[in-house]
């Protein structure tokens, strides 16, 4: 009887360490994301749109900057896309004869050009990203961060790019190695895309200044008055002391024991009658 006991016993054990065993071997077997999935995570696309001008930014995507010039971009609303290939360090730029037998019947390589060669430097947002293991491709879609370029009206130029490797390699690749050769063209820019887009504003309202500066200067001329200084709103005080500062309030939010002061330019929150909060 002890005997079957024993045998119960290690036959139990034995099963338990097979399903650990097992329950391991699957953890150390779990397949990593898919390559496509991997690159958008590094970059994150663009999402366009359109306004009463025409197409816009929804949503900036990564920046990335060219390093390698002779990308082959149409205009945003042109259908065809002739892909530009990089392959074994080189910028392969599609010619005159292929444009035409999609449809580019006009395209030159000049001022007046309907298509345009992107340079070193310029930025761009990444659009779509297509793996292909089957062609051991990784294409590359983008569209021309015209913010970032100080280009105004923005034209958003747009471009596919295709990064051929070798024959049936891109099977055993790994996602750093296509990001590093994705980075022999396109560098990820330090500056992030709200940054780059505020760029753009600043360089449009330049603009503007300059049309406006006579009329500024004439008035500087006029009124020779030492600027005002900045009033101070601090953590305890009353809503009496804060009117006196910064005037009547656009808004009063009345909640009890608290209240919210709405500005213009910013909102004071008071607990109990004193400033607890400044936004």
């Amino acid at each position: 009887m002890r005997r079957k006991t024993v045998i119960a016993l290690q036959v139990l054990a034995c099963s338990f360490a097979g399903i650990v065993a097992a329950s391991l071997a699957s953890a150390q077997a779990a397949p990593a994301a898919p390559l496509d999935q991997q690159l958008k995570a590094q970059y994150k696309l663009v999402k366009m749109g359109a306004d009463s001008s025409g197409p816009a930014v929804v949503d900036a995507g990564t920046i990335l900057a060219i390093q390698k010039g002779g990308i082959l971009s149409v205009p945003y609303g042109e259908v065809n896309v002739v892909a530009t290939k990089y392959q074994d360090g080189s910028i392969h730029t599609p010619n005159s004869l292929l444009m035409k037998g999609i449809g580019f019947g006009k395209a030159k390589f000049g001022k007046d050009s309907t298509t345009r060669l992107m340079q070193v430097g310029e930025k761009v947002y990444p659009s779509s990203i297509d793996v292909n293991p089957a062609k051991d491709t990784v294409a590359l879609g983008i569209i021309a961060c015209d913010s970032c370029n100080n280009v105004d009206p923005p034209t958003f130029f747009k471009a596919d790019v295709v990064f051929q490797f070798a024959k049936g390699s891109l099977a055993t690749t790994s996602a750093q190695q296509v990001k590093d050769t994705i980075a022999q063209v396109f560098t990820v820019d330090k500056s992030d895309a709200k940054q780059g887009q505020d760029q753009g504003q600043q360089g449009q309202d330049q603009g503007q200044g300059q049309a406006q500066g006579q009329d500024q200067a004439q008035g500087q001329a006029q009124d020779q008055q030492a600027p005002a200084q900045p009033q101070t709103i601090q953590l305890g005080q009353t809503p009496d002391e804060v009117q006196a500062a910064l005037g009547q309030p656009d808004k009063i939010v009345d909640l009890g024991k608290k209240q919210i002061y709405v500005y213009k330019d910013l909102k004071v929150t008071f607990l109990n009658g004193k400033v607890s909060d400044v936004q």
